[in-house]
């Protein structure tokens, strides 16, 4: 069970950080990821964070704004989102994948969370 939290109205410019926490004992057996879904758009790809944290991915919108880690002892991924930018509204997920390496497809994802609303207002 994954279960995200953190999101919340904020200024464009600004920070947020949001977690994802992991029930069961196999967290690190997981690559994580998170994805977004704005209203009236389909979910896009965000970051994805390897097992060990080795390797990461960021779609280019995001890129040098976020940065995707995890801690394994805790059993929780975060989404740090600094420069936030009014099209980053969305409705954020994380997930879990059970194979190696990093991923940008949702299809590859088998376990996802419940969803955390970010807003950044103009």
């Amino acid at each position: 069970q994954l279960q995200a939290s953190g999101g919340g109205l904020v200024q464009a410019g600004g920070s947020l950080r949001l977690s994802c926490a992991a029930s069961g004992r196999t967290f690190s057996s997981y690559a994580m990821g998170w994805f977004r879904q704005a209203p009236g758009k389909e979910r896009e790809f965000v970051a994805a964070i390897s097992r060990n944290g080795g390797s990461t991915y960021y779609a280019d919108s995001v890129k040098g704004r976020f940065t995707i880690f995890r801690d394994n002892a805790k059993n929780t991924v975060y989404l740090q989102m600094n420069s936030l930018k009014p099209e980053d509204t969305a409705v954020y997920y994380c997930a879990a994948g059970a194979f190696i390496g990093v991923s940008r497809r949702a299809s590859n994802y088998d376990y996802w969370g419940q969803g955390t609303q970010v807003t950044v207002s103009s």
